[in-house]
């Protein structure tokens, strides 16, 4: 027997840090319902646009709200499971600040237009490096602890920790590789097809190993402490851990059916998407089972309201994904409000409540008091709820309304709704709804935020709680099997890596080595300097959050918008803008479609189009071309493979100010002032007429 000290501060800093940021990207996440509901919330400022807060939203939510609510549920309870303080005291504070410092950097440069477009990994290159060296910090102290442990045997929760901070590590540093061009611009080694998998196996993974994974670990340490209950059953929750590890890390491709990715990479994704269902229910099951015998609490306790719900949550969720990711039904929900509605039920319904749940019951263990209200609780628990369900029930409308109206041919085969709009405006309803939905959830967690505060008051903190505890590492019993595994860090290490690399390998090496899976068509060219310019613009504006760029093979999407996409045709885009949702048209044929006048009276008063959403963008026709900057741009084009010759790359400022000059005339001659010259608005322009034409088929 001996005496330690467990660390609570940096598990109340990482507690009070996933209160905060939670409020603040759930409350950039109800403004931007808002200007989806009424486009005059943009309020016409740059920084404030859909395009430029979306991403903020995102990232506060998953990164500074789940991740900090990750560590504060990693640092308590792996100090009490393995009976040890963590390996130093100066890496957990190092952890802290330096991941706080990030979050604050991605909320200064992302209304800034500070991005790499690419979902959920829309953070600069510095940041990038600042984020893979806090996750080392983080990892070194977490294994540290490992192996200073005073528990030989490994509980369930460990193995998920283990997975998800192995995992994140291997997903961030190989979507993130890119050529810097300057200090806050980079473009991703990946293009086209290439670029999208990796992006996809990145984007549906972070969800699995940052959303999904550690607060499985904290549902396996919480719920049995919450309700009293052990685990329902040992041998699932071994089932459980290697089956969601092995197949998850091959799901990604779901994200990408019909789109110009090779088919056998959609299949594949398909097949280990509906596999994916067993062990998520398996999990779902071995969650809620806990809780018998605790039934008649979970009425009157809003600790394990909150844990019940979620578990449920998650069951809902990981039934939905597997069915959304089946060809046919993805057909219909690709690109529509009923994936935004999916990822809601998961982000909200699972994490959030189970990050709440977790809340409670820290609070008045690391302030050493009870909880101020009971009954505050319990109401939080019911705005939260109410608040999904208008959510997510909103968007399910919402897009299956969308997919429906996008595919209805009348009797003649023409389309019912030839224009994009027409689908907008009858579901502007539905976003009111959400917005209301957004509120409550929002209200929630400002009453949860009052609640821990008055219990914090009332509180006298323990930074450092002594325990007594006996160690068993001197032991040796006999164990074989999954007990042996328990009981060996690095080869449980080990085996998760070599499992998450067999899926990686498999989806990801076929496609950059053979060449005929994406084939060249001479036809494409690479985008003139002004073109490639303007190509940032449209990342920096984030108009990827709105339009996608990809012309699916179905008869409404050909008739709606021209030919179908070709892989070929991406080859030189760093990064892919294929897009995810489409709450304007789709975009990949739109050059000729309109003159240049079109466009920019487009972009200065959108309302040009009766019932559009799209925000105006008159800074456009203010912001000078830096072009300055373009020729470093081309240049890392060049490096990445893109085949620019050396006198383009010299001269490709002359050639930006050459064809931005005939734009200007063009439209001076169509009655634009002549202050246009040298403005962002040409370099836009010219990207847009440039979109789809390497093919012809216009002509």
């Amino acid at each position: 027997m001996e005496t330690i000290k467990y660390d609570n501060r940096i598990t109340k800093l990482f507690l009070i840090a996933t209160m905060l940021w939670g409020a603040v990207g759930m409350l950039v996440g109800v403004i931007i319902a808002g200007q989806l509901a009424d486009w005059r919330l943009n309020l016409g400022i740059p920084w404030t646009s859909f395009g430029r807060l979306r991403p903020l939203h995102t990232n506060a939510v998953i990164f500074a709200f789940a991740g900090n609510a990750v560590f504060a549920g990693v640092y308590y309870s792996t100090q009490r499971l393995l009976k040890t303080r963590m390996y130093s005291d100066v890496l957990s504070r190092i952890h802290f600040w330096g991941w706080q410092a990030i979050i604050v950097a991605a909320a200064i440069t992302l209304p800034l237009g500070i991005t790499s477009g690419k979902e959920y990994a829309e953070l600069e290159w510095p940041i990038d490096i600042a984020i893979a060296l806090v996750w080392v910090v983080f990892a070194v102290n977490f294994f540290g602890a490992l192996f200073q442990r005073r528990e030989r045997h490994l509980y369930v929760a460990i193995w998920f920790y283990i997975a998800t901070i192995l995992t994140i590590a291997v997903l961030h540093i190989v979507n993130s590789l890119a050529v810097p061009a300057g200090l806050f611009k980079s473009y991703p080694i990946y293009a086209g097809a290439q670029d999208a998998l990796v992006q996809w196996w990145y984007g549906h993974n972070a969800v699995g190993f940052l959303l999904t994974t550690p607060f499985l670990g904290m549902m396996y340490y919480f719920l049995p402490k919450a309700s009293g209950r052990p685990v329902y059953s040992y041998r699932l929750s071994i089932i459980h851990f290697w089956s969601l590890v092995f197949i998850y890390i091959w799901a990604g491709p779901h994200h990408l059916h019909y789109t110009s990715l090779p088919d056998w990479a959609q299949m594949l994704g398909m097949l280990f998407s509906v596999m994916l269902l067993a062990p998520s229910w398996g999990g779902m099951i071995n969650g809620l089972l806990t809780l018998r015998g605790a039934w008649d609490r979970v009425r009157t306790e809003p600790i394990l309201k909150f844990f019940a719900a979620a578990v449920t949550f998650y069951g809902m969720a990981t039934f939905e994904g597997p069915l959304m990711s089946i060809r046919a039904v993805n057909a219909l929900s690709h690109y529509t409000d009923w994936t935004i509605g999916h990822v809601h039920s998961g982000a909200l319904g699972w994490v959030a409540l189970l990050v709440y749940g977790m809340v409670y019951y820290l609070a008045p263990r690391l302030w050493k008091a009870p909880l101020y209200s009971v009954k505050m609780a319990n109401a939080h628990f019911w705005l939260s709820l109410v608040g999904i369900l208008f959510y997510v029930i909103s968007m399910w409308i919402s897009g299956i309304t969308q997919g429906l109206m996008w595919k209805e041919f009348n009797a003649e085969g023409v389309l019912v709704y030839p224009n994009f709009v027409d689908t907008v405006t009858r579901i502007v309803p539905m976003y009111w709804v959400r917005l209301v939905g957004g509120l409550l959830f929002l209200s929630g967690i400002l009453l949860m935020i009052y609640n821990v505060y008055k219990t914090a008051q009332a509180g006298s903190p323990v930074t450092d709680e002594e325990v007594t505890v006996k160690s068993d590492m001197h032991e040796t019993p006999k164990s074989f099997g999954h007990a042996l595994l328990e009981r060996k860090p690095l080869l449980m290490a080990g085996l998760t890596v070599a499992l998450l690399l067999v899926g990686t390998f498999v989806e990801l090496i076929p496609t950059f080595l053979v060449k005929n899976n994406i084939p060249t068509l001479p036809s494409v060219k690479p985008y003139t300097p002004l073109e490639l310019y303007g190509r940032d613009i449209y990342l920096r504006e984030g108009c990827y959050n709105c339009h996608s760029q990809m012309v699916r093979p179905f008869r409404d999407e050909e008739s709606r918008y021209g030919a179908r996409s070709q892989a070929g045709e991406f080859v030189y885009d760093h990064p892919f803008q294929w897009g995810s949702r489409r709450i304007g048209p789709d975009l990949h044929r739109i050059g000729g479609k309109y003159n240049s006048f079109w466009h920019y009276n487009h972009f200065m008063d959108p309302r040009m189009i009766k019932g559009s959403l799209m925000p105006a963008y008159t800074w456009f026709a203010q912001d000078p071309i830096p072009y300055a900057k373009i020729s470093t741009r081309v240049g890392v084009m060049k490096t990445l493979g893109v085949p620019y010759t050396p006198e383009e790359v010299k001269n490709s400022e002359t050639h930006a100010r050459t064809q931005a000059m005939a734009l200007a005339q063009e439209l001076e001659a169509a009655g634009v002032n002549a202050s246009i010259r040298d403005k962002d608005m040409l370099a836009i322009i010219a990207y847009m007429n440039r979109l789809g034409t390497d093919l012809g088929w216009r002509k």
